[in-house]
């Protein structure tokens, strides 16, 4: 069965929990990016500076959880971590801990009402990430928010899976697919 991007929902408790809201504006959040875009091995687009996603042909594959989720290994600026697919978050939503791994900062004077979640607001910052990769999927300048407090688990939202042209379930698995 084959389903447009857009009218997927996962199940569960998270769904739409990260509804930007308000302006872009990235406040006071800082990352500490080592520049590796001029390494030899590194793709074309990467050392040209591109901004559009790039891609290769190869799908991603994941397998549904024993909890009915389906979960992918990121990598955001070269730093791994296990997210959850939420194809109901507008965007990337990051853990605080997850955050800090990624060498992203925030001044907690900073932390505001982002999003507009099932329970309430979400309170966090703006961000963009550099580099989001899953699979053989590239994404460059992605928006993201950091959630300090109060998220079990970051969210691979829309601002990233929006990049991928077709997710396909059946079954047990979710094909990622360009």
């Amino acid at each position: 069965m084959r389903i447009p991007l857009a009218s997927l929902l996962v199940v569960g408790g998270l769904v739409g929990l990260v509804i930007p809201i308000g302006s872009s504006d990235q406040g006071s959040v800082t990352a500490d990016v080592s520049d590796s875009d001029t390494d030899s091995n590194a793709p074309l687009a990467m050392m040209t500076g591109a901004t559009d996603p790039v891609t290769w042909a190869e799908d991603v594959t994941l397998e549904r959880e024993r909890d009915g989720h389906f979960y992918a290994d990121v990598v955001v600026d070269g730093v791994p971590s296990r997210m959850l697919v939420d194809t109901g978050a507008s965007v990337i939503a990051l853990t605080g801990d997850d955050a800090s791994a990624m060498g992203l900062h925030w001044d907690p004077n900073a932390v505001r009402v982002v999003a507009q979640g099932a329970s309430g607001p979400v309170q966090g910052v703006q961000t963009n990430l550099n580099l989001v990769t899953v699979g053989n999927f590239e994404a460059r300048n992605v928006d993201a928010l950091i959630i300090p407090e109060g998220l079990g688990i970051s969210l691979l939202g829309q601002s990233f899976l929006s990049t991928i042209d077709t997710v396909e379930i059946a079954g047990d698995q979710m094909v990622l697919e360009n």
